[in-house]
C-alpha cells in the first residue's frame, strides 16, 4: 500500500469541488436557523462513514444490479456535469426537500455533503486512483467540512456573499472539466 501525493491532491480537489461546502454555507446557515443547532461532529462522522462504505461496497452493489463501474462513471460524469452547471449558471436542477427538525443527518450529512454527486464521484475516482489515496482525500475533505460547519457564520462574514459566489463558480468550472475528463476516459472518446 503506497500513498501517492499527486493522487491524494487530485482526489482531495475533486471531492472539495463536488462537496462544495463553501458554496453550501448559505444553505448551512439557513438549516441552522431552522433547527437552532447543527451537530457538526455528528454530520461529519456520518458523511465520512457513508462515503467510505460506498467506496468499498458501491462496486458490489452495482454488480448486484448488473452495472459496471465504467457505466456508473459515465452516468456520474453526467451528474457532475449538471451539478457544475448549477454552480456556474446559478440554476437549481436538483431540488432539496424540506428540512426536518434534526438537520445534522438529513439533509446535511446526506444528501448535502455525501449526496448522489459525491457517491458517484467516489466510484468514478476509483476507476482512476488507488483506494487508499481516495480515503485520505475523503479524510482531508471531512476535516475541512468540520471546520466549515463549526465556523459558518465567521466564514460568511469573511468571504461575503459575492466572495462565496465567486468560489462557487470557480469550483463549478473545475467540476465541469472533471466531468468531461471522466466521460472521455470511460467512453474512450
Amino acid at each position: 500500500m503506497e500513498f501517492n501525493y499527486s493522487q491524494i491532491l487530485s482526489t482531495s480537489m475533486v471531492l472539495f469541488a463536488i462537496i462544495d461546502i463553501l458554496g453550501a454555507i448559505p444553505i448551512v446557515i439557513e438549516l441552522r436557523k431552522k433547527a437552532g443547532h447543527i451537530q457538526s461532529e455528528k454530520a461529519t462522522i456520518v458523511a465520512t462513514v457513508l462515503m467510505v462504505i460506498f467506496l468499498f461496497a458501491g462496486e458490489s452493489l452495482l454488480k448486484v444490479i448488473g452495472l459496471d463501474v465504467a457505466s456508473f462513471a459515465i452516468a456520474g460524469s453526467m451528474v457532475i456535469f449538471f451539478i457544475a452547471m448549477e454552480m456556474i449558471l446559478g440554476l437549481t436542477i436538483f431540488k432539496e426537500g424540506d428540512a426536518p427538525e434534526t438537520v445534522s443527518i438529513v439533509p446535511l450529512a446526506f444528501p448535502l455533503i455525501a449526496g448522489a454527486g459525491t457517491m458517484t464521484t467516489l466510484l468514478s475516482l476509483k476507476t482512476e486512483y488507488a483506494t487508499q489515496n481516495i480515503i485520505v482525500g475523503i479524510l482531508i475533505n471531512m476535516m475541512f467540512v468540520y471546520f466549515v460547519l463549526k465556523n459558518t457564520e465567521r466564514l460568511e462574514k469573511l468571504f461575503g456573499k459575492s466572495g462565496l459566489n465567486v468560489l462557487r463558480k470557480a469550483f463549478g468550472i473545475i467540476l465541469l472539466a472533471i466531468a468531461i475528463k471522466l466521460f472521455r476516459n470511460n467512453t474512450g472518446l
